[in-house]
């Protein structure tokens, strides 16, 4: 399985989502007035074993963002910096996979889920995007995304799934973009800037190369000759440039097209039988021999464009080294952070003139939203036995929480209920109950109806990945209470 991978998020970042719980109307970025200390060469993200962080490349203080809990209870991958609604800047996304010990029929332990989390470095928000019951995988990998799409890889075994999410639109469920057997097993590789979306992937069986356009659903022939071995990529935001990280001798820089083809060579459910298609603009990529950065580093597990494409970042040997992009083979880095122990993530951000380094406020991490999940899909206690469990049965309704809803009533699954409002697809794993989709739990203002019967009266219950409370729900002004007065004076 490759290790998580990273892109460098585009300086263009036009037109993100609106507002949280609605599809809304799009809004335009502006460059905010500068700050001091303002983060011009952008910030450094980085995933390690403390959790997800942040990095000045100037002065090389860093802040640890999303702690994750200690010895090895979530598996993570990322971060990446894309667009989130109703922000002027990138915040950051990454994932995780619960990998403490998994229940049984008779021991405790948890239900493994997947994990796709936003964090906003600025205001210390921390916000579930979408969560998935995985209970056969170590958790997503291949994290990537530029103003369009975030894409990432599930599954194993040469059973994975490529998913992305439309970052253009809140909530929106994750879409599959290939799948076996209909369709090939890809690794998400990289993304391309801009608004197209395009995915750089490699096929699982073949080791090829495609572009992967979400929006369409199809597969297009890849601009460079890269080895089945070679992977994860970054690409600069003007889109010129290609850094690619090898098996060995360290990455390599080449120039690149990343315009958007005409016409597709053939759907994602097999590799492309036409030539390459024609570009919507410009020449194709000009011959030119790989320039190596550092031919005798070893594989890079990440890398990161600076906002100028004049400097390179890399996770490799634990820590984040940063790179002149023209420096002769082997020449020593720029800079070497050790920011974190086992850094393995990492991804540059555009200019972040409206920020700085001491704006960054930290949160509380993941593990109090995965727990709180776990405590809302417990069993009743009369149905966790041997015996209650086979006649158990769940049902899963979603609504959007931010107006009324029927379905936030429901107490009893009748069968004109049912034919009404047709369920979730949800089943019992042990001790507790799972949607049965891939990222079929989403967050933001979507809640989640369940009612469990069967064997126990119908039980019905409201949650949220990341709140219970409904987005409509109002806003209690306390009361003041009344001043006390002291007894007047003698």
């Amino acid at each position: 399985m490759r290790l998580p991978i990273t892109w460098r998020l585009g300086t263009a970042l036009a037109l993100i989502l609106a507002t949280a719980c609605s599809a809304g109307t799009p809004i335009g970025m502006h460059s905010p007035s500068p700050v001091q200390g303002a983060l011009a060469g952008g910030l450094i993200a980085y995933l390690g074993d403390q959790g997800v962080g942040v990095l000045d490349p100037t002065t090389g203080k860093s802040v640890l963002v999303a702690p994750l809990p200690a010895g090895g209870a979530f598996r993570a991958s990322g971060p990446v910096w894309a667009p989130a609604p109703g922000l002027q800047y990138p915040v950051l996304y990454f994932t995780i996979h619960d990998d403490r010990p998994a229940e049984r029929r008779t021991t405790a332990g948890v239900v493994p889920y997947d994990w796709l989390f936003r964090a906003d470095p600025f205001s210390g928000a921390i916000e579930p995007v979408a969560a998935s019951a995985d209970l056969q995988s170590e958790g997503p990998f291949g994290l990537v995304a530029n103003s369009h799409y975030l894409a990432l890889t599930v599954g194993c075994c040469a059973n994975y799934e490529a998913d992305a999410f439309d970052l253009t639109r809140a909530p929106s469920p994750a879409k599959v973009l290939a799948k076996p057997p209909a369709q090939a097993a890809l690794f998400t590789e990289g993304a391309a800037p801009g608004n197209d979306g395009l995915i750089a992937v490699r096929a699982v069986g073949t080791g090829l190369w495609y572009w992967l356009n979400p929006s369409a659903g199809v597969l297009n022939p890849f601009p460079l000759a890269l080895g089945p071995e070679d992977g994860p990529i970054a690409i600069s935001a003007d889109g010129t440039l290609a850094a690619i990280s090898l098996p060995d001798q360290g990455p390599v820089i080449e120039p690149i097209n990343v315009a958007a083809p005409i016409a597709s060579a053939s759907p994602a459910s097999g590799a492309p039988s036409a030539p390459a298609a024609t570009p919507t603009h410009g020449s194709p990529v000009p011959s030119a021999a790989p320039r190596h950065v550092n031919s005798k580093l070893p594989h890079a597990d990440a890398l990161a464009w600076s906002p100028d494409a004049k400097q390179l970042a890399l996770a490799v040997g634990g820590e984040v080294e940063i790179y002149s992009a023209t420096a002769a083979d082997g020449a020593a880095p720029v800079n070497r952070y050790p920011a974190a122990a086992n850094i393995i993530g990492v991804d540059w951000s555009p200019p972040l003139t409206g920020e700085s380094l001491a704006l960054v406020k930290p949160n509380h991490g993941p593990q109090a939203i995965v727990d709180a999940l776990l405590d809302a899909t417990k069993l009743p206690a009369a149905a966790d036995s041997p015996e209650a469990r086979p006649l158990t049965k769940v049902y899963l309704w979603q609504f959007d929480s931010s107006k009324s809803s029927p379905i936030a009533a429901i107490t009893d699954p009748t069968a004109a209920v049912l034919q009404q409002y047709p369920p979730l697809p949800a089943g019992v794993v042990f001790h507790h109950w799972a949607a049965s989709g891939t990222w079929a739990l989403l967050g933001e203002c979507t809640r989640y109806r369940v009612v469990i019967t069967g064997s126990v009266t119908p039980t019905a219950s409201t949650f949220g990945l990341g709140s219970n409370t409904p987005c409509n729900a109002p806003v209690v002004t306390p009361t003041p209470s009344p001043t006390a007065k002291g007894s007047p004076s003698k």
